[in-house]
């Protein structure tokens, strides 16, 4: 009667841890589901941000740089890497440049800005620029409020328009802002506008590069679609009114209509004898060399 009673008992006890089991597998399965979903949802989030900061970035502060593709990389439920291929078209020739590789988790994504921000080499009081990756010069803009720049503003036209069967890009800094329609006048035909520079801080750059961005954008085949764009975008990506240099470019624009926008600078591509027409105009503050590309037989340049 008693080892029945007992064997009762343990038979109820092993139902009994059976159902606990269950149960429990049950639970964490869910759980795991739920977080599987939940961080699924997150990441997804995370990864439409980061790639659409990386679009607006490019938009404004790349100049003449295209984004050729954007892809998921090293990703899990938690976190990923957004790389993004980029390159610059000058005229007709297509140049590799830095590809970046940016972060994301579920609450925060992070910029690739080691990339963003060129090298510079420097010797005595001469530097240049460079392209961490694929160590093309990069063409610097000068802002006309700025007076003294560390080795002085540089004027390459005459080094450009000398190279031959090459095809080259050249950021122009003027010596006042100008309206479009003035540039044009004073731009020759047989070369392209590929992005006006509109903006950046006005900062100390006598001891050294300060690293700091330049706003503008692609002109395209409609200047003043791509100038609304511009401002639209601008907006966007200071969405916290913490960055002065938009706001008062937004500030002193709010009312004008963009043939009365004043422009700083353009980047200009072509063939590099095209550039002489530009040699010791005085419109021109500054002229610095970018990437080029040597021409060959089977790439007809653009212009």
């Amino acid at each position: 009667m008693e080892s029945s009673l007992q064997k009762a008992l343990q038979k109820a006890k092993r139902k009994q841890a059976f159902k606990i089991v269950i149960i429990s597998i049950v639970v964490v399965l869910v759980a795991l589901a739920t977080l599987y979903r939940a961080g699924s949802y997150f990441a997804a989030k995370s990864t439409a941000r980061l790639h659409d900061a990386l679009f607006l970035n490019n938009e404004i502060s790349g100049p003449n740089i295209q984004i050729d593709s954007q892809a998921i990389s090293s990703r899990s439920m938690f976190e990923g890497n957004i790389v993004t291929n980029r390159s610059k078209n000058i005229d007709g020739y297509v140049v590799q440049w830095s590809t970046l590789t940016s972060s994301y988790d579920w609450f925060r994504s992070n910029i690739d800005t080691n990339e963003l921000v060129p090298g510079f080499y420097r010797y005595g009081k001469e530097l240049y620029h460079y392209d961490k990756q694929t160590k093309q010069k990069v063409g610097i803009f000068y802002h006309p409020s700025i007076k003294n720049y560390y080795g002085g503003v540089k004027n390459d036209l005459n080094a450009v328009s000398q190279m031959k069967n090459y095809v080259a890009e050249v950021a122009i800094s003027f010596n006042r802002p100008y309206t479009l329609k003035e540039i044009q006048k004073q731009i020759p035909n047989n070369l392209n506008i590929v992005w006006l520079y509109m903006a950046s801080p006005i900062v100390n750059e006598s001891k050294g590069p300060a690293g700091m961005p330049v706003y503008g954008f692609d002109p395209s085949d409609s200047p003043k679609d791509a100038y609304n764009e511009f401002t639209t975008n601008l907006k966007k990506y200071n969405a916290d009114a913490e960055d002065e240099t938009i706001q008062k470019f937004l500030a002193s624009n709010k009312d004008k209509s963009f043939d009365k926008v004043k422009i700083l600078g353009v980047m200009v591509t072509g063939q590099t004898q095209n550039f002489k027409a530009l040699e010791n105009k005085d419109f021109i503050r500054g002229a610095s060399v970018g990437a080029t590309a040597q021409m060959v037989p089977y790439i007809k340049p653009e212009k």
